[in-house]
Parts: structure tokens; C-alpha cells; sequence
């Protein structure tokens, strides 16, 4: 699917659940990540993820576009077009659009730790997300030195024969 087609979905969810014109601009944005779809105030126009769209089909993405036509519809009328405004969670029932969607599947799962500091002395372990430099901390417990050692195992650092 490209943006024109985005565009005459949205034009026609418009008019069939809202019987208002929409009359700016729907673009896909493949770096959305976090959040199905976004309405701009100062432009009008909505942004929706094809990754949504991809993920979870054409039923869920309706009901996105259905979201970001009631920011868009609401705040050119001057009512109350945010999350938490009685107008929007009205008309957001009224139109049958999600309130959250569903999150995207993760595709790479990261590891939650990916450093670990050791104590020399007493071998207690910390284990850290981010690189730390193992000279400016001592050890909880005895105050001895750490050393940093990393949890990544990559297929380069194998040595070959």
C-alpha cells in the first residue's frame, strides 16, 4: 500500500463515519514504533505506521485512522481534540476507534544486560546495560576494584585457525 491509497482510505473512513471532508494530507511514516499514528495541529496532517498496518491488517489499521480523524476532526471544530478530553473519548466510542493499539510484535529481542562488573576481591557481580568505566566505581561490599567484562557474545571474536 502507498500514500495515495492511505490517502483515499482515510478521505472515505472520513466521510462514512464522520460525514466530514478530510482535506489534508495521510502519509505513512515507517519510523513510527511506538504509536499507530500521529495528527499534526499546525498542519492537519496525519501520519500512520505501516508497520501497524503490516503487523496487525487492515481491521486495526481502521481503527487508527479512526483515532487520528478524531484529533483531526475535533480540533478543526475547536473542541476538545486530546487523550483526555470528554469530546474525544466521545466521539472516539461513537466511531468505534481504539483508544491504545496493540503493541507491534518485537522483532529482535534485545538482552537486558549486556555488561558485568566484578569485584576482584570479594566476586561480587553487577550487571549493567551500558558501558561503565570500572575505574570511577569501587564494590558495594568490600570496596574493592571491578573489572568490566561484557555478556555480548559475537561470532568475530571467536578466533579462527
Amino acid at each position: 500500500m502507498d500514500d495515495k491509497q492511505l490517502q483515499e482510505w482515510v478521505e472515505r473512513v472520513s466521510l462514512e463515519f464522520f460525514r466530514l471532508p478530510f482535506r489534508h494530507a495521510a502519509l505513512f511514516n515507517t519510523r513510527l514504533r511506538t504509536t499507530g499514528g500521529r495528527y499534526f495541529t499546525k498542519s492537519h496532517n496525519i501520519e500512520i505506521s505501516l508497520k501497524y498496518l503490516e503487523a496487525h491488517g487492515a481491521e486495526e489499521m481502521e481503527k487508527i485512522i479512526k483515532h487520528e480523524l478524531c484529533h483531526y476532526h475535533l480540533h478543526l471544530a475547536r473542541g476538545g481534540y486530546q487523550h483526555r478530553d470528554a469530546d474525544f473519548k466521545k466521539l472516539l466510542q461513537l466511531v468505534g476507534g481504539a483508544r491504545y493499539c496493540k503493541p507491534l510484535p518485537q522483532l529482535k529481542k534485545k538482552e537486558p544486560y549486556r555488561y558485568r562488573l566484578t569485584c576482584v576481591s570479594c566476586r561480587m557481580e553487577y550487571l549493567r546495560k551500558r558501558k561503565v568505566n570500572p575505574q570511577k566505581y569501587v564494590c558495594g561490599r568490600c570496596r574493592g576494584r571491578l573489572e568490566l567484562t561484557s555478556l555480548l557474545h559475537h561470532a568475530s571474536a571467536v578466533a579462527t585457525p
